[in-house]
């Protein structure tokens, strides 16, 4: 397994939102990708301390990450929040990230 090499700055992107607020708006999160990419951002951290983690599905979590990692296309990489209050819950997000193809993990440490 090659050594991830990180350097720069990585945005902890926003998850936006349909105008109902209900569901998770995944055109306008592929313009955002798009567009830190294009401005020359070195890499993306998708449900991070901005992601809105606390309010998406466990299923939304994953496919926002996952949705992230299609959009950017290995252009930059992908630091997948996967951070939990619960341990299990946070095992199962990682393992996730990683069957979706996220290069690295962000976890909070256990309180």
């Amino acid at each position: 397994m090659a050594k991830l090499q990180l350097h720069g700055a990585f945005t902890a992107l926003v998850t936006p939102f349909t105008a109902d607020g209900e569901h998770v708006d995944y055109e306008a999160l592929r313009r955002i990708v798009d567009m830190q990419i294009s401005r020359g951002i070195n890499g993306l951290v998708p449900m991070g301390t901005t992601g809105e983690c606390p309010t998406v599905s466990h299923d939304e979590h994953d496919k926002v990450i996952a949705s992230v990692i299609e959009y950017a296309a290995g252009r930059v990489p992908v630091i997948a929040g996967t951070g939990s209050n619960s341990t299990v819950e946070a095992i199962r997000l990682t393992q996730a990230a990683k069957d979706a193809g996220a290069d690295a993990c962000l976890v909070v440490n256990p309180y």
